[in-house]
């Protein structure tokens, strides 16, 4: 499933104007951010790990517009941790907004 990155630009642009220096400043730090938690979520050897770094995804997400990662991260919460498929599901996402 593919995520759009569209509602993160327009979020961006919202909060920032249409700077393209810091629109792209905000978005790499975005992504990089998103990446650290599903690296995290990955090396969770703990529920209280997994439960953290989802939660912070959940929070980055949502602070940035992005409902469908947003909803990934949900489902990390509410489902058995380390789950493969929610993790795959996470990784498919960001990269969706990488390759932007």
């Amino acid at each position: 499933m593919a995520y759009d990155p569209g509602a993160l630009n327009a979020s961006l642009a919202a909060a920032v104007g249409a700077d393209p220096a810091l629109l792209g400043e905000l978005r790499d730090a975005f992504i990089e951010s998103a990446a650290r938690q599903l690296d995290l979520m990955r090396r969770a050897r703990c529920d209280a790990n997994w439960i953290a770094a989802a939660a912070r995804l959940k929070s980055l997400a949502a602070s940035f517009g992005a409902t469908g990662l947003t909803g990934l991260a949900d489902e990390a919460l509410e489902g058995a941790p380390g789950d493969p498929v929610v993790l795959r599901r996470i990784a498919v996402a960001v990269d969706d907004f990488a390759a932007i």
